[in-house]
């Protein structure tokens, strides 16, 4: 009878640590696709596309670290609105 309960105890143990091995991927912070320079999106300024309608490079001089990633934004009107709320103007799927 204990052989019984031993051997449910180690199933049930297989079980469950069977389960933590998918806990590593959910944890995962999502990755922003860069350039080889690192810039986000190839250095476009993200908030452009949703401000002026069109794709606008953007420049050094205004410049945002988030998610890893360093983004580019054409002027400073668009860093602030971009620092205020990332998710909104950030592509989804980390620009993939």
């Amino acid at each position: 009878m204990n052989y019984v309960k031993t051997i449910w105890c180690l199933g049930v143990l297989f079980i469950a640590a069977a389960g933590l091995i998918d806990l590593p991927a959910a944890w995962a912070v999502e990755q922003v696709n860069t350039d080889t320079r690192g810039f986000a999106i190839k250095g476009y300024d993200p908030v452009a596309y949703y401000t002026q309608g069109k794709p606008l490079k953007g420049t050094e001089t205004f410049t945002y670290e988030w998610m890893g990633a360093e983004w580019l934004f054409a002027s400073a009107e668009h860093l602030d609105l971009f620092k205020s709320s990332p998710e909104k103007y950030a592509p989804q799927y980390g620009g993939y």
